[in-house]
């Protein structure tokens, strides 16, 4: 079956997301699907250089922009040669679409803000295994766009 399916991976460069995307193109990735690497920076933007995308995040950004480092530098941000590999080589073999999505805010918030206005038919993300403790204290994302996203969520656990 080809698809024509958007599908998110919440991406914050960490080992738990890496997995997450490998994840994501060798089970769910399909020929001519849309995969999207959704990023949320938690940092304050800086406001006369990203004003526009304070709300909805940057415009979608292919993949032949993502990987130049020149672009990535325009949104305060450094090349990841691992995450790259991964994304160009779903959109050879797999003629998938890969774009990205910048978001700043809480990731929380930022990726249902993604599975809504994206349209997402899934989204997949890692889970950093916070301890009981640590969860209650600061939330855990992955739980709650489990509890409150409106596709199907898979959350690749970091063993």
């Amino acid at each position: 079956m080809s698809g024509r399916r958007k599908i998110g991976v919440a991406m914050d460069f960490s080992k738990s997301s890496k997995k997450a995307l490998s994840w994501a193109i060798d089970n769910l990735l399909k020929h001519g699907d849309t995969l999207m690497v959704i990023h949320v920076m938690t940092s304050q933007l800086d406001e006369h250089k990203h004003a526009l995308w304070v709300e909805s995040g940057t415009p979608l950004i292919p993949l032949s922009e993502f990987r130049e480092p020149s672009v990535m530098k325009h949104y305060d941000m450094e090349s990841d040669i691992e995450v790259l590999d991964m994304l160009e080589t779903a959109a050879l073999q797999k003629e998938a679409n890969i774009v990205a999505k910048l978001y700043w805010g809480d990731a929380r918030e930022k990726l249902l803000q993604a599975v809504e206005d994206q349209h997402l038919d899934s989204i997949v993300m890692g889970s950093r295994g916070l301890g009981q403790i640590q969860r209650i204290l600061l939330g855990s994302v992955s739980n709650f766009v489990l509890t409150n996203a409106t596709c199907p969520v898979t959350i690749i656990k970091d063993i």
